[in-house]
Order: C-alpha cells, then sequence, then structure tokens
C-alpha cells in the first residue's frame, strides 16, 4: 500500500515513436503505481534497440507485456482476464508470444508457466536487461524466466523512453525494493531489498528530460526518503561501508537540492515518503526552493498504535502528529496526503475510530483509502487471521471516505481567492474550451484556454472549486514561463 494506485491509468498502453528500421511490435499494458508506468518505460527503451516499436492496437503485436501489481487482489484478478484475452488473439497470431513482468512475477512464476500455461515468459523488476535474451529464448520455443531479485540493480544507465506522455510531466525512478517489511505489504519479496541510484545518473536525466522540453519530474521510489547513495550497494550495508563512503554519501536531502538548484525554473515533485524516515532537513529544504512542490504524500495506514505495531510500521501516531506539526510550521502551504487501510487483523471500533480521530486531526488534502485485502505471501497473510468481517470493512472504509470528502472540501475551498501557479498538462477532461493543470499543491486547476498552451506556467485567479478541483481564470504568464 506504500504506493499510490491511479485508478484513471489502470490498464493504459503505452506507444512511442515508430522507427522504420523496428520491424516487429511491442504491446506493452501497466497496472499498479507509478513505479510500474516508469518501469515499463524501461523496458520499452531496452526494446525499441532489439528492434521492436511499440503500438496499441493488441492485433498488430508480435510481443505482448504486461507489466504487473501484487499490490491487492483486485489488479491481479483483472490481470489474470487480461491475459486470458491476450491468449485469444494467439489462436489468429501464432507467433504472438505473452509475457508477465513485475511483481506479480516472481510470486506466480511457477502458476502462469507451468500448471496454467498461460505465459510464454515472466520476467521479474531486476531482470529487464535480460529481456532480449528471454526474447530469444521464448522465439526458440522454450518457455523464459528469470524472477532473481538484484542487489545492486537500479537501471541507472539505461535512459527510459517517455511513452503516451504529455511531454511536460515525467517520472525519475531513483530508488528500487524495500526494506520496511511492513506485514501487509508483498513489495520487499517483489522488488527485493532496498537499493539508491548513482546521484549523477538521477541529474543526467533530469538535464535530458529539460533539453527535450519537460516541465516537472516526480521522483519515484517505494521510499524516497530513505535514499542513500555511497557508491552502490544495498542500503542495509552502508553501517559496514568505509569512512570515506560514508563522509561522501548523499542523503535524500542533498539529492532533492541538486535536482532544484540544477533546474530551477523545474518543478520537482516526490512520491511516496515513509513517516519513519521524513526528516527535517527534507522539510527545509523545500522551504528552501521555490521550485520543490509544496505536497508530501504521507501514508499513516492507521490511527491506532496497537494496528500500526501489528503492521510493522515502524512510527507511533504521537510522532506522527509531531512530524506533522513540524510540516506545517516549515510549510504553512503544504498539502499532506495519505494512505489508509482498513479492517486491517483484529482491528476493532477503538481501532476504527483512533483512525477517523487521526484524519480529523491532519484534515488531509486527498488520500488513498482501501479496506485490508490479504496477499500471499506477506507476514499478514502467513500468520494473522483476516478476521474483520467484509460488511464491517466496508462500513468502515466508507466512514473513512466520508470524513476524507469532508476534508478534501475544507481544502480546497483554502485556495479560493488566491492567484496560483499552475503548470498546464492537457485539455480538461470536462471541456475541450479549458485547460487541465496543477497547482504546487498538486490539486487539479481548470481554467479557460485563451492563447496559452500545454507545458505553460501560468498564474491563475481560484474563483471557485469542488470537493477536488479548483476553477479560475488565467492572469498572466508565470515568472517561470
Amino acid at each position: 500500500m506504500e504506493k499510490t494506485i491511479d485508478e484513471n491509468v489502470q490498464g493504459t498502453t503505452l506507444a512511442n515513436e515508430t522507427k522504420k528500421a523496428n520491424k516487429r511490435n511491442l504491446f506493452i499494458e501497466s497496472y499498479g503505481c507509478a513505479m510500474n508506468f516508469a518501469d515499463s518505460e524501461i523496458v520499452a527503451s531496452i526494446l525499441a534497440k532489439e528492434g521492436f516499436n511499440t503500438t496499441q492496437i493488441l492485433e498488430e503485436a508480435d510481443l505482448v507485456l504486461v507489466n504487473t501489481c501484487s499490490i491487492r487482489d483486485k489488479a491481479e484478478q483483472t490481470i489474470r482476464k487480461r491475459l486470458t484475452e491476450y491468449n485469444k488473439v494467439k489462436k489468429t497470431r501464432p507467433h504472438l508470444k505473452v509475457g508477465v513482468l513485475g511483481c506479480m512475477a516472481e510470486r506466480l512464476k511457477d502458476k502462469l508457466l507451468d500448471e496454467e500455461k498461460i505465459v510464454d515468459m515472466v520476467v521479474g523488476p531486476d531482470a529487464y536487461k535480460d529481456l532480449p535474451n528471454l526474447i530469444k529464448e521464448v522465439d526458440s520455443g522454450r518457455d523464459a524466466v528469470n524472477v532473481i531479485l538484484s542487489k545492486d540493480e537500479t537501471y541507472g544507465d539505461i535512459a527510459p523512453v517517455r511513452l503516451n506522455t504529455n511531454g511536460v510531466t515525467a517520472f525519475v525512478s531513483i530508488t528500487r525494493g524495500c526494506d520496511n517489511m511492513c506485514t501487509f505489504c508483498v513489495v520487499p519479496f517483489t522488488r527485493g531489498r532496498e537499493r539508491s541510484r548513482d546521484p549523477q545518473s538521477v541529474l543526467s536525466e533530469v538535464n535530458e528530460l529539460w533539453q527535450t522540453g519537460f516541465k516537472e519530474i516526480t521522483l519515484l521510489g517505494q521510499n524516497v526518503d530513505s535514499y542513500l547513495w555511497y557508491g552502490g550497494g544495498l542500503k542495509k550495508n552502508f553501517d559496514s561501508a568505509s569512512e570515506m563512503q560514508k563522509a561522501m554519501a548523499t542523503n535524500f536531502s542533498k539529492l532533492l537540492e541538486m535536482v532544484a538548484l540544477a533546474h530551477p525554473k523545474m518543478r520537482i515533485r516526490f512520491s511516496t515518503s515513509n513517516p519513519q524516515d521524513m526528516t527535517l532537513d527534507v522539510i527545509e529544504t523545500m522551504a528552501k526552493h521555490k521550485n520543490i512542490c509544496n505536497h508530501i504524500h504521507l501514508p499513516v495506514q492507521s490511527g491506532s498504535n496497537r494496528i500500526l505495531k501489528e503492521m510493522n510500521r515502524l512510527h507511533t501516531i504521537e510522532k506522527y502528529f509531531e512530524l506533522i506539526e513540524n510540516i506545517r510550521q516549515i510549510l504553512p502551504d503544504c498539502a499532506i496526503s495519505q494512505d489508509i487501510i482498513t479492517g486491517f487483523p483484529t482491528e476493532t471500533e477503538e481501532d476504527h475510530a483512533a483512525t477517523l480521530k487521526a484524519l480529523e486531526y491532519v484534515k488531509y488534502d486527498f488520500g488513498y483509502m482501501y479496506a485490508y485485502s490479504e496477499r500471499p505471501g506477506t507476514l499478514a497473510g502467513r500468520k494473522m487471521e483476516d478476521d474483520v468481517p467484509e460488511l464491517i470493512k466496508k462500513r468502515r472504509l466508507s466512514e473513512i471516505i466520508a470524513l476524507q470528502r469532508e476534508h478534501c472540501q475544507f481544502r480546497t475551498e483554502k485556495h479560493l481567492g488566491k492567484i496560483q501557479e499552475v503548470l498546464i498538462e492537457g485539455t480538461s477532461k470536462k471541456s475541450e474550451n479549458e485547460w487541465m493543470g496543477r497547482n504546487s499543491q498538486s490539486t487539479v486547476v481548470v481554467f479557460p484556454k485563451e492563447n496559452y498552451k500545454v507545458g505553460d506556467f501560468v498564474n491563475v485567479k481560484i474563483n471557485d472549486c469542488t470537493s477536488a478541483t479548483l476553477k479560475g481564470t488565467a492572469v498572466e504568464y508565470s515568472v517561470n514561463n
């Protein structure tokens, strides 16, 4: 649950510019979090050099890859249905090969390959560089699998192909894997232990994005705040690093400042933060640089210390509130969003009330809220009984969502009457005559198009709002344009 799932983009098929020299077509579909979508861009970059163009038409594909998510049962069921649909196409295109990438790969490799025989290739998130060899295997009529988790792979040496992009915003991965071992989460088992990317490779990618016209980047990781580069290797081995390595190490606040200074007119976002690793120096760096956006995604998961302990979350609710107060003091205009799981094993009405109390205390700008679903392979799945009845989970979730909706309205109304900088990302979904963009707090803003264009930074007067969207009129270009 650490990773934010955007329901609007699930199942997106990606496409990039066609190269005449490439003779085969790749159909790649992505599910899950922003990390998966960023990984699909890496895969497309690797396979472009192997003679593949991307296509959005399944019936034209020579290779179908689905980048998978194991975070919720719903995602897995959706992907299984899609695999069935891919295999129907094989009846008219017998040479078509189907592969599963990402988080489902390691956990279900035997089931997908040997028992159900519905895929030709299974590739884990650390094995994408091996795709050329794996494709040769399946082209020869053999199944292929590589789900080995790496201690050092970060794909820092691969420039991702930007797929289906608006040309304005882009993701830049800075860490892979996770060490936190939350009892509800499969990520440490599907993506391995935590390691960070060389800061120079991050800067090189950011520079390239700026030179090609991108105006905003999001630094990505399962837990960006624990970013730590000391010359390579797993984060857990930092204690045994040399004194020189420790002295020269780059933590997240240093990386954030390096990126902000590199291009002062480029907007910087980051996600996801873990409360135990979010330090004051990160918040102070945000306050110091105007191009770092005023938004922190800070999953709380529960307001009950007892449940937090059961989840193996390494923060208490009191420490979490202390962090919120520090953010509010140093960054008064900062938006804060949340992840919450309701109905975790043994959760009582008292625990649920504590979560509602936490919501009231923080009054988040927005959030991602889920009823607990048992994930095979997690500690909770192995050791804890999923003992909260579904009806109770649904009722508690509806109460959490209703309260969050009130707070969304409360927070959006705070923007009324203000002039805010908005980066235009595209046309509004509801009107061809309006632009859509986001302010620094990541709230969606719509306003009449006039003579502006995608990629412009515009100062917008906020006149009206819904619980999730701000409405305004353009005043002028901002100083960053």
